[in-house]
């Protein structure tokens, strides 16, 4: 198993936004993770509208902290008042894509729905997960649809 960069344990990294596939991705990771004994990393996040410095953007927008929500939202909606044991959650500046492929260097996988927010309907795979898929230095699992993730049967 990969270890991570400075921590010498295993991780799974799951990128999160807070659309539907994204909470798929998230049960996903943590059945995973379970099952591998690994910590689970959250990732989301954000950047400034291409826009911005041309359009009025109210100066108490603090799109980090929104990002911050979105994720603590998706926790809730996932696990209730129960997160796995160890999770971590981690929200940076930058594009989706290089934020991702830069945290999962020396994760065991990672993680992402098939399409998040701001993607075409009409899309099979989202432009985040393709990229990614493309160029991790981890494996990548995308989660299509909404079967839940099997539950691991005693031995």
């Amino acid at each position: 198993m990969t270890a991570g960069p400075a921590t010498g344990e295993s991780r799974i990294v799951v990128g999160v936004d807070g659309s539907l596939h994204s909470r798929q991705a998230l049960r996903w990771s943590a059945q995973l993770a379970a099952v591998l004994g690994a910590r689970l990393e959250i990732v989301t996040a954000w950047e400034y509208p291409p826009s911005y410095g041309w359009a009025a953007i109210a100066p108490d927008w603090n799109p980090g902290q929104d990002m911050e929500k979105v994720a603590a939202d998706t926790i809730l909606a996932v696990f209730g008042d129960q997160p796995p044991a160890g999770l971590q959650v981690q929200v940076r500046e930058g594009g989706t894509a290089k934020v991702l492929l830069d945290a999962c260097d020396g994760a065991v996988m990672l993680v992402v729905g098939s399409r998040g927010h701001g993607g075409f309907a009409g899309l099979l795979l989202g432009s985040v997960s393709a990229n990614v898929a493309e160029h991790a230095a981890c494996p990548v699992l995308i989660i299509h649809g909404d079967q839940p993730p099997p539950q691991p049967t005693p031995a």
